[in-house]
């Protein structure tokens, strides 16, 4: 292969994949999108400060009455550990997309690492417990408290610490796929719990049916 064509090529990935990144941008900016990252920090706040399983048992109800359809029942409702960045926590995945998911997320243990550096934006309310955040390009750290909401916005990474204890509810909004590389690269490579990846991998795909079914019948194809 001369070095023509080998430059030719690489100028044809780098353009198909430049306009790639820019549709699905505008496709992010310009779609209607299910939750909104307010409305979920307002259910959750109801509950700061309770027991995290009744909190969490009230905000799974209240979700599925503000967003009928868009919640999995509960024999799909399961927590699974999760390790990435080194640290270690567990979740419960209620609604996922493509563009947007929602989840309960907390650990037993205290624990720490790194955020990840996602395309996409990530709000927590945090129901009991302590959160640190440190972010990039910063010399200090910020502890947040039952109530609070904080914000991981596209392209941001930080060191986060969580304490013993701390649940919290979790919205996403992006290019969700762009969050399973770090969400799983722990699990493949270093623990290697095959078991908890196909139980990731299960929900989150019964998460995208159900998604799937819910707008097929809005627009009456179902």
């Amino acid at each position: 292969m001369s070095l023509v064509t080998k430059i030719y090529k690489l100028f044809v990935f780098v353009g198909f994949t430049a306009l790639t990144v820019l549709l699905l941008n505008h496709w992010l900016a310009t779609k209607q999108y299910v939750f909104t990252e307010e409305d979920v920090a307002k259910i959750a706040k109801q509950y700061a400060g309770q027991d995290h399983e009744q909190a969490f048992s009230k905000i799974v109800l209240e979700l599925r009455k503000r967003y009928p359809g868009h919640i999995l029942p509960d024999e799909d409702l399961q927590w699974v550990f999760v390790n990435a960045g080194g640290w270690m926590g567990s979740m419960c995945l209620l609604h996922a997309s493509i563009s947007e998911y929602v989840l309960l997320f907390g650990t037993a243990l205290d624990t720490g690492g790194h955020s990840g550096r996602y395309w996409a934006k990530i709000s927590d309310t945090i129901i009991s417990g302590t959160f640190r955040q440190w972010k990039e390009g910063s010399t200090k750290s910020q502890l947040y408290y039952p109530g609070d909401t904080l914000v991981h916005g596209a392209g941001e990474a930080a060191a986060v610490q969580w304490s013993s204890g701390t649940w919290m509810v979790e919205y996403g909004r992006g290019f969700i796929p762009s969050t399973l590389g770090f969400a799983l690269a722990d699990t493949l490579f270093s623990t290697m719990d095959f078991v908890t990846l196909l139980h990731t991998a299960r929900f989150y795909c019964k998460a995208l049916l159900l998604e799937t079914c819910t707008s097929l019948q809005h627009y009456g194809l179902l």
